[in-house]
């Protein structure tokens, strides 16, 4: 063990905090982990450890600010004083009692470290459950506790940090490669994915590998257990353009696939809420809008689509284009259709003179059914390429074939963003209730404000708060990323047992959400550099302040290596 000072005796020293003195030519930095070996005639040996929160440098013997100039040209005698405060995070045995002054402290390393920060206690019957989440600043691998991540302890991922410099996004597919290939996760192979695209085409490269990658990198991720290859299985869907069926995507151009859902799969599935899930929409429309819904879903039940089918049609001129089936019913093939024809049902006549069919409108008051259908007609321009009746649809399916699914949402409109969001989410969770499949599934949502705001009412918070606190019993995990916690649904953030902590915003480094971190971690969080964050998990008294090596996959069309295959990579590897 490498000494590198002692216990102060001018300092209070208690079992859960004390005093370093520094000596010689030894360095103790902020994060350092020590370990102090203490004695009582009573209870024998104690270990204590710990790690450094503040260090501080003084002299010794100057009086006034400007002794320090004398003492530099050597005309007064002054020591200089090299001192850090210790968090104790660990006692062995547990008897508290506080370390002699004097004592010496070591640098914590090898088995000693591996107490300090309890991986020696990361393991189930089935073996270890130390997951890779970084490196410290010593070098040495930063662990996670799998099972507070896959749901056995708890579950939930939360990340927050500044947009484009937090590096969230890199954070949670790096958590990602180090969940499906590290061997921790057991039945790694049966988990799936549901990654969403929030903004640009970032995520359009997963399989392909970084040409930027260094040998320092991969060294890293030697040191952390994780091939430094691209992700091998994944599968890439965007939204169809607006006109046409072929993806809406610039930067690749191969191997995506467009999605979107026929009509009568919307109404099956009872999605109309989704239309209504950004701010404010709800007023006075909720129970309007769950009763239509429910008369969508008995309408559209045992049609097999893609047109749905109705008994009558508004006016006594069809459009064109509008054709019959065997038994004279009409098919809605387009969203515009169907909003024009609940527009009928709802108010009568298009003249907007009568009365709608009473069985639809629930009995509400006029003005609540016109600005129903007013929402509606808005957001024909928004969806109407998303739902359609004039072909089968094939919306994303995150528990069939590849492993990783990533949705695209970037180009799409707010509401449009809401939809798809909400209609993939409730799926998902309605199936993995039902016991559909038996993996487990990570979502990956950024600018979770935006779905689960603290102030706002929506079906899609509704969801995201199910998934919160009953997902990790039936294997589904949230790793959710937004810039300011301060401003999502407490309970969203709060069942997060892993807080993960980029570069802060200095007025929301303040805000209540972050008082779980230390003091001089606040303050470290808004200095923090790209590619570094702070951790916290529940095993462990203390943050650690960890770094993540360069992504091994490309994040944009310009890092994609020539011969960039995962499968090419890998032979070339290994």
């Amino acid at each position: 063990m490498e000494r590198i000072g002692v216990v102060l005796g001018s300092r209070e020293a208690t079992p859960l905090e004390f005093w370093v003195g520094v000596e010689g030519e030894g360095l103790l930095r902020l994060d350092d982990l020590v370990v102090v070996e203490g004695y009582h005639s009573k209870v024998g040996q104690v270990r204590y450890f710990g790690m450094v929160d503040h260090v501080a440098k003084a002299h010794e013997g100057e009086n006034f600010d400007t002794d320090t100039f004398l003492a530099a040209e050597g005309k007064i005698p002054v020591s200089l004083a090299y001192v850090a405060h210790v968090s104790v995070t660990r006692i062995l045995p547990e008897e508290f009692f506080p370390p002699d002054p004097g004592s010496p402290v070591y640098l914590a390393q090898g088995g000693d470290l591996e107490l300090a920060l309890y991986y020696e206690a990361m393991r189930n019957q089935r073996g270890s459950t130390k997951l890779p989440a970084g490196l410290l600043k010593n070098g040495e691998v930063a662990y996670l506790n799998l099972e507070f991540l896959n749901g056995v302890k708890g579950g939930h991922v939360n990340i927050s940090g500044i947009s484009g410099v937090a590096a969230k996004t890199s954070y949670a597919t790096f958590l990602l490669k180090s969940l499906l290939e590290s061997g921790v996760l057991e039945d790694a192979h049966q988990a799936k994915v549901l990654l969403f695209n929030v903004k640009g085409e970032d995520l359009f490269f997963l399989d392909k590998a970084n040409a930027r990658l260094t040998e320092e990198a991969r060294k890293e991720y030697a040191r952390l257990g994780l091939p430094a290859t691209p992700f091998g299985s994944v599968a890439f869907l965007a939204p169809p353009k607006k006109e046409g069926y072929l993806p809406d995507v610039d930067t690749r151009l191969e191997g995506v696939r467009a999605y979107h859902w026929d009509l009568v799969q919307f109404a099956q599935r009872g999605l109309l809420p989704f239309l209504f899930a950004d701010k404010g929409a709800l007023t006075n429309l909720g129970f309007l809008v769950v009763h239509v819904a429910e008369k969508l879903r008995r309408l559209a039940e045992k049609q097999k689509g893609p047109p749905l089918l109705v008994e009558d049609w508004p006016g006594e001129d069809l459009p064109d284009g509008i054709t019959f089936d065997a038994l004279g019913r009409v098919r809605l093939q387009s969203f515009a259709e169907l909003v024009r024809y609940l527009e009928f049902k709802l108010l009568g006549p298009e003249s907007g003179e009568g009365e709608g069919d009473r069985g639809w409108t629930a009995r509400q008051a006029r003005g609540t059914l016109e600005a129903f259908v007013r929402r509606l007609r808005a957001s024909v321009e928004n969806v109407g390429h998303l739902l359609r009746g004039d072909r089968p649809g094939n919306p994303p399916d995150p528990l069939k074939g590849e492993q990783v699914h990533v949705v695209d949402l970037a180009k799409l409109h707010p509401q449009a963003q809401m939809f798809v969001v909400g209609a993939l989410l409730k799926d998902l969770f309605e199936r993995k209730e039902r016991g559909q499949y038996r993996g487990r599934v990570f979502i990956v949502l950024d600018e979770l404000n935006k779905y689960a705001p603290r102030d706002e009412e929506s079906p899609i918070k509704d969801v995201l708060l199910d998934i919160a606190e009953r997902g990790r019993s039936l294997g589904v995990i949230l790793i959710g990323a937004q810039q300011t916690a301060s401003e999502v649904e407490r309970r969203v953030v709060g069942n997060a047992a892993i807080r993960v902590v980029g570069r802060l915003d200095a007025a929301e480094a303040e805000r209540p959400e972050y008082r779980y971190l230390p003091a001089s971690f606040r303050q470290r969080a808004l200095i923090l550099p790209q590619g570094s964050v702070i951790l916290s998990q529940p095993e462990i008294p203390v943050p650690l302040l960890v770094r993540f090596p360069f992504p091994a996959w490309a994040t944009k069309r310009e890092e994609v290596l020539e011969d960039n295959s995962a499968e090419a990579l890998r032979r070339e590897l290994f």
